[in-house]
C-alpha cells in the first residue's frame, strides 16, 4: 500500500515538472518571438567605431564621368503641333521592358504623324486578365495624369476615342497596322500617315518592343530627346509604386551601408531562344526545349531545336549564373556583409539557382524579404476571386453510392483493389511547370495565370525603380542580341542617364566565360593573377570604355539603353574628352552640349551644399591590388571551406 501511494506521489510530481517545463517553454518561446519577425541584415564588427569606409572604387562615383549630367529638354521651344491628321490608339503585349520600349516609340510616331496618341492598352493589364477593378489597363502601371501633362507640349494625348469613333471601332471599321521589328520613319511617312490622313483612325499592334528604329537620322536628334522625356520623366510609375519602392530603398540603407542591384537575366523565353538549355538539369531543360520548339514553329528562332550551350556560353550568349556573379563580385572586393538586392520577376530555376550566391553573401534580399504580404497585396489591389488551377479531388461518394457499387462488382472472393494512385501536392502542380509530370504539350494559361503575368508586370515595375536608385547595379544577362529590348539594359540606360557616375557593370560575358574556363576546376581558389584580371576588366566595364562596347551593342537595339549624347550635357570647365564614334560615324561617347547657364549654376550650389558631409562617406580611390584584401577574403573563404568539410554535406535538391 505505500509502495502505491508512493509511486502516486512520483507520478504527480512528474507530471507537474512537466507542466511547468511546458509553460516556461511556451513563455520564452513568446517572449524570443515579440511578434512579427522581420529580416534583419547581417553586418559584420569589423570597424565598430565611426563610419564606415565607402570605397569609390566599389562605389563611386567615377571621376571620369562626372561631367555629365541628364538634360533631354528640347534645342529650341515648340508648340504642340497644330496640324491634326487623325488618332492612333495602340495595343501592346510583352513584359515590363517591351512595354517601356514600346510606350516611347509610340508618342515619337504620334509626334511624327502630327496625330492625336490614345493612352496605350497594356494587354497583359486588361480588366480580362483579372486584374483589379480599381486600374485600366494603362494606370496599372503608370500614372496617367503625369503622362498626359509631361507631354502637353510635345503630343496631344487623351484617355479615348470620342463616343462616335468608338463605336465604329467597335464594329471594326478602321484600319490597323503591326510595324515589323525597327521600323523606319519612312514607312510611317509613306504606309501609314496615308491610311491615318484617309480614316482619321488607325489602330497600332506593337509585339517585339521596337516599333520604330533606334538609331533616328541626324534631322530627327529632337525625336531622341522626345524619348528620353518620355521614358525618364513622363512614364512615372503611379504612387503606390513609387511610394513602396522609396520604402524599399529606404530599408535597404536603414543600416547605412549602400547596397548593390542584381538581376539575372534567367528567363525562360531568353534561355530557349539562345539554346541554353544544356546549363539547367531535369525538368528545366525540358521546359526550355519545350519553349523552344514553339519558338521554332512560330519562326522566330531559325536554328534548330538542340544546339551546343556550352558553345553558346563560351560565345556569350547565355546568362551569368548567380554562382559565377558571386565570384566576380568577390573578386572585385565586395565584402561578404554587402547588401544585394535581387530584382526581375522571374529566375528561372528558382531559389535552388540562388544557393551558392547566397552562401557567399548572406544579405541577398528581394522584394518578398523587405516587404509584407499586406504591402505586396495592397499594390494589386482588391481582386475578385478565381477558381485555382489546381486539380480537385472526386466528391466524396454517399453510403447508398458505396453499397451500390458493392452489390455491382460481381462474384466473391473479390480480388483486393489496387493501391491508391500518388496524389499530385499543391506544390508540384503551382506556376508554369505543374503540367510536364503529366503532358507532352503545354496548356494554354489559365484565368489565374493570366492574372500573375499582370502581377509580374507590377513586380517588374517595383524592382526597376529600386535597381535603377541602387548605389551600384550588376546584370546577369544584357545585350543578348535577340533584337528585343531587355530589362537589364533599359536599368542601364535610366542610370546611365539619371547618374552617369554611378556604378553600373557591364561586363562582357565573352570575356567572362573565357576567364572561368581558365580555373574551371579550382574557381573557388583562383591564382591571384585571375582575380586581378577579372577585377581589372570589370573596373573597365564600369567606366568609359566599357559605356563605349555595350554602345556598339545595345545603341541598334534600343535607344533608351545607350541615350547618350542626345539626352546628356556636360559642364564648360569639365576636362576636355575624345569623341567616340562607331564605324559608322555615330557618336557613341563625347560630343555632348554644354549645359545651359541655369543648370550649371543650380549642380555649383547642390555641390557646394553637399561636399562637406559627403567627404566622410568616401575614401580615396583604392588601389586596384590590395593584397590585404584579398588575403582577407582568401583566409575567409579557406575558413568556410574547412567548416564545410568538417560538417554534413549539403543535399542540392534541399
Amino acid at each position: 500500500m505505500l509502495l502505491k501511494s508512493k509511486f502516486k506521489l512520483a507520478t504527480a510530481i512528474g507530471i507537474m515538472l512537466s507542466m511547468l517545463s511546458l509553460l516556461v517553454h511556451l513563455f520564452l518561446a513568446n517572449y524570443s518571438a515579440g511578434g512579427i519577425t522581420k529580416y534583419s541584415m547581417h553586418m559584420d564588427d569589423v570597424l565598430p567605431f565611426g563610419p564606415r569606409p565607402r570605397p569609390r572604387r566599389l562605389w563611386g562615383p567615377l571621376r571620369k564621368l562626372d561631367h555629365l549630367h541628364p538634360f533631354a529638354k528640347p534645342s529650341k521651344t515648340y508648340a504642340a503641333p497644330s496640324q491634326h491628321n487623325g488618332f492612333i490608339y495602340a495595343k501592346i503585349y510583352g513584359g515590363f521592358e517591351k512595354i517601356q520600349s514600346s510606350i516611347c516609340d509610340l508618342v515619337a510616331v504620334a509626334r511624327l504623324l502630327n496625330a492625336t496618341l490614345v493612352i496605350p492598352e497594356i494587354q497583359a493589364t486588361t480588366r480580362a486578365k483579372g486584374i483589379s477593378p480599381k486600374f485600366k489597363s494603362f494606370s496599372y502601371l503608370y500614372d496617367e495624369d503625369h503622362f498626359i501633362d509631361a507631354l502637353s507640349n510635345d503630343v496631344a494625348i487623351v484617355r479615348g476615342l470620342p463616343k462616335d469613333l468608338r463605336e465604329a471601332r467597335k464594329k471594326i471599321k478602321f484600319p490597323t497596322v503591326s510595324p515589323r521589328n525597327s521600323a523606319t520613319p519612312e514607312y510611317y511617312m509613306t504606309e501609314v500617315l496615308p491610311r491615318l490622313v484617309k480614316s482619321k483612325v488607325i489602330g497600332i499592334i506593337v509585339n517585339g518592343g521596337n516599333c520604330l528604329k533606334s538609331i533616328l537620322p541626324a534631322n530627327l536628334e529632337e525625336f531622341q530627346k522626345l524619348r528620353c522625356r518620355v521614358a525618364f520623366h513622363a512614364l512615372r510609375l503611379r504612387p503606390q509604386i513609387q511610394a513602396l519602392g522609396s520604402q524599399i530603398v529606404g530599408r535597404l540603407r536603414a543600416s547605412g551601408h549602400p547596397y548593390l542591384a542584381y538581376h539575372p537575366g534567367l528567363l525562360r523565353d531568353t534561355l530557349a531562344f539562345h539554346g541554353c538549355a544544356e546549363l539547367f538539369q531535369d525538368i528545366h531543360t525540358e521546359l526550355i526545349q519545350s519553349r523552344r520548339n514553339q519558338m521554332i514553329k512560330r519562326g522566330t528562332v531559325k536554328e534548330q531545336l538542340t544546339v551546343d550551350s556550352v558553345s553558346r556560353k563560351m560565345s556569350g550568349l547565355c546568362p551569368l549564373m548567380p554562382e559565377e556573379v558571386g565570384l566576380l563580385l568577390q573578386a572585385l572586393g565586395y565584402p561578404p556583409t554587402t547588401i544585394i538586392f535581387l530584382a526581375g520577376s522571374e529566375t528561372f530555376g528558382g531559389q535552388r539557382m540562388l544557393i551558392p550566391l547566397r552562401a557567399m553573401f548572406a544579405n541577398l534580399v528581394d522584394r518578398t524579404s523587405l516587404c509584407s504580404q499586406k504591402e505586396l497585396s495592397d499594390l494589386v489591389g482588391p481582386e475578385d476571386p478565381l477558381t485555382s488551377d489546381l486539380p480537385h479531388p472526386p466528391p466524396p461518394k454517399s453510403e447508398k453510392q458505396l453499397i451500390e457499387e458493392w452489390k455491382r462488382a460481381g462474384p466473391r472472393p473479390r480480388p483486393l483493389p489496387p493501391p491508391p494512385a500518388r496524389p499530385f501536392y499543391a506544390h508540384e502542380k503551382e506556376g508554369w511547370y505543374g503540367w510536364i509530370g503529366e503532358n507532352d504539350t503545354e496548356p494554354d494559361a489559365s484565368p489565374i495565370e493570366f492574372r500573375r503575368q499582370a502581377h509580374r508586370l507590377l513586380w517588374d515595375a517595383l524592382d526597376y525603380f529600386v535597381s535603377v536608385e541602387a548605389d551600384a547595379f550588376f546584370p546577369g544577362f544584357h545585350n543578348d542580341g535577340s533584337g528585343w529590348p531587355d530589362y537589364s539594359s533599359l536599368i542601364m540606360g535610366h542610370r546611365l542617364y539619371q547618374s552617369p557616375s554611378g556604378i553600373t557593370y557591364r561586363p562582357d560575358r565573352k570575356i567572362v566565360a573565357a576567364l572561368f574556363e581558365d580555373v574551371s576546376d579550382h574557381r573557388y581558389h583562383p591564382p591571384r593573377n585571375w582575380t586581378i584580371a577579372a577585377r581589372e576588366h570589370l573596373n573597365r566595364s564600369a567606366g568609359v570604355e566599357g559605356i563605349v562596347s555595350s554602345a556598339t551593342l545595345s545603341r541598334p537595339v534600343s535607344f533608351l539603353a545607350h541615350p547618350l549624347p542626345e539626352c546628356s550635357c556636360r559642364t564648360p570647365k569639365s576636362p576636355a574628352v575624345q569623341p567616340v564614334k562607331s564605324s559608322n560615324g555615330r557618336l557613341l561617347f563625347g560630343g555632348e552640349e554644354e549645359c545651359p547657364d541655369w543648370m550649371v549654376r543650380s549642380l555649383a550650389m547642390a555641390s557646394a551644399k553637399n561636399s562637406e558631409p559627403q567627404n566622410e562617406d568616401y575614401e580615396d580611390e583604392l588601389p586596384e591590388d590590395d593584397s590585404s584584401l584579398d588575403t582577407q577574403h582568401e583566409s575567409d573563404r579557406s575558413d568556410v571551406n574547412k567548416s564545410s568539410e568538417q560538417g554534413e554535406e549539403m543535399d542540392p535538391d534541399d
